[in-house]
């Protein structure tokens, strides 16, 4: 029985690369069902909702979920706030399916290594943010008091958060340079303390694995300074958020960053949600100068981390790899003696070279 993959296109330019994404999957010759359902600005306009029961159902009968991006101005001031579809969407579906695993990768590709905006940060960056997407302030309790003149967010993290989003960083670490910084403000916040205490424990116990601590502040100057230090950067919600952007655009390519969000193992497959980076992007939604990379190199993610298939995922990163080698550029990435492609051209570039 064929995999079954839920396809959630979403709004603005997330269509057009969703189709690039599956198109080169069927030339990279993965036979399986995609099955395609509504979310986010999409869904509110056909159901009211951003996320439907029947697309929320899907994702839980899959095997992994492809999405492309969700947003817009249309509905980013629906009121209540629950209807927007980055807060009726995405935290939803984190929380239902269990994403508790963000990993964001960000490597430097050769074409593009004179790209990265730090004037002496020239040298190749391969390094992957592991973030805690569950827990943490984002999902603590939020109100305001005093009329509304005081708001209060609270962040709270349980030990069991810490030791699963950690096992999660030591399994990829182990497929890379066994190297893992954790980060995390102990030197202030309680919740970052329990997390340092319970990181030191698992690494007693894990001694294949190189482990130190690094403050977030510090590790922020360090991704400018020095980002080829860094293989595994493990860390905690918001601090998570924050760090993995910068990380994304010191490689100097946004549109080529891909993201997963893990939840437990299932038997011998990880389920997760692949997505690429960058956002919905309305303002060039429909004129195909979206570049497709980062939502195909999140297909290639899928391969390896939820079908255990790292054959295909290496040939889909070197596909793209070669299509940029040969000068190929979508608008966001276009420079001097290249050749601008649409987002269709560069999928179809990509394809070719996978297909027998």
């Amino acid at each position: 029985m064929p995999p079954r993959i839920a396809i959630l296109p979403g709004d603005g330019i997330g269509p057009e690369v969703i189709d690039e994404a599956v198109k080169v999957l069927q030339a990279a010759g993965v036979a399986a069902d995609f099955e395609f359902a509504l979310i986010g600005g999409a869904a509110i306009d056909a159901t009211g909702v951003p996320l439907p029961d029947e697309t929320l159902e899907l994702c839980r009968q899959s095997d992994a979920v492809l999405l492309g991006a969700v947003g817009g101005p249309k509905w980013d001031t629906l009121e209540p706030a629950h209807l927007r579809p980055e807060v009726g969407a995405l935290l939803p579906l984190r929380r239902e399916l269990n994403l508790y695993a963000n990993v964001r990768p960000a490597r430097t590709m050769r074409p593009l290594v004179h790209a990265s905006p730090l004037k002496e940060g020239r040298s190749m960056i391969d390094l992957i943010v592991v973030r805690e997407l569950t827990g943490g302030i984002y999902f603590g309790e939020r109100f305001r008091k005093d009329d509304g003149k005081t708001a209060i967010d609270t962040a709270v993290y349980t030990r069991a958060e810490v030791e699963r989003i950690t096992l999660r960083a030591f399994e990829i670490a182990r497929q890379r340079r066994h190297q893992v910084v954790s980060v995390d403000k102990a030197n202030v916040l309680e919740t970052s303390r329990l997390w340092r205490e319970t990181v030191n424990d698992l690494a007693a116990q894990n001694p294949d694995i190189s482990v130190t601590h690094m403050l977030v502040d510090n590790c922020a100057m360090q991704l400018v300074r020095d980002p080829g230090q860094f293989d595994v950067i493990l860390t905690e919600n918001m601090f998570g958020d924050i760090l993995s952007d910068e990380a994304s655009m010191i490689t100097g390519s946004l549109g080529l960053l891909p993201s997963a969000s893990l939840s437990d193992a299932n038997g011998d497959k990880v389920f997760g949600l692949y997505e690429p980076i960058h956002g919905s992007a309305p303002d060039i939604a429909g004129q195909s100068r979206a570049n497709p990379l980062a939502a195909i190199l999140s297909a290639a993610m899928m391969m390896r981390f939820t079908f255990g298939d790292g054959r295909t995922a290496d040939r889909i990163e070197a596909a793209v790899e070669a299509a940029l080698d040969e000068g190929l550029r979508t608008a966001d990435i276009f420079e001097n003696e290249t050749r601008l492609v649409s987002t269709t051209e560069m999928g179809d570039a990509v394809a070719a070279k996978l297909r027998p």
